[in-house]
């Protein structure tokens, strides 16, 4: 397992964007041994106001990385890089 590297999924139930971005995540996540979890942005009333209107949103280790749709290889690189700077 990738140590130092988090994929979050915020979506909320009900998303059909979400389920496409959580069959990328799931993939990307299987392919390069690196955990990930899911949030539903309704249950917080911080995450509703923040993300409301780019669900889902893809956060790498906290941060922000992409929003509306998965890049399966933007987010393969992306965790690429990670891993060669720890």
């Amino acid at each position: 397992m990738s140590e130092g590297v988090l994929i979050t999924l915020l979506g909320k139930p009900g998303c059909h964007l979400c389920d496409d971005a959580r069959a990328v995540i799931e993939r990307v996540a299987r392919d390069l041994d690196v955990p990930w979890e899911e949030r539903d942005i309704t249950l917080s009333e911080r995450d509703t106001e923040q993300y409301w209107e780019q669900i889902p949103v893809t956060l790498i280790n906290g941060v922000q990385h992409d929003f509306w749709r998965v890049d399966e290889s933007r987010l393969r690189t992306a965790i690429g890089k990670l891993r060669e700077t720890s």
